[in-house]
């Protein structure tokens, strides 16, 4: 554990950023996981909305950095190219 002020604060909000990136990118998955059980029930209204979450998700973590912006952009094409099969 640090002994200088500076350091204590550095690990409280280090473990609060954490705790919130943590957080989002759980709700990110589970997300995308909704879209593709969407899919394998071969429920297409769901699956749109689904995707429409999902999406906004995802860009929501590449803006905060817990994911790279092409990253997000690969998920979202292929969600939305299983999305669109149904």
């Amino acid at each position: 554990m640090p002994n200088i002020k500076s350091a204590i604060k550095r690990v409280k909000t280090s473990e609060a950023r954490n705790a919130q990136n943590t957080t989002a990118k759980s709700a990110m998955r589970t997300a995308v996981k909704k879209v593709e059980a969407a899919v394998t029930l071969s429920d297409a209204p769901a699956a749109k909305e689904a995707f429409s979450a999902a999406a906004s998700k995802l860009d929501k973590a590449a803006a905060k950095g817990l994911i790279h912006k092409n990253a997000a952009a690969r998920k979202k094409s292929r969600l939305a190219k299983k999305a669109n099969s149904l």
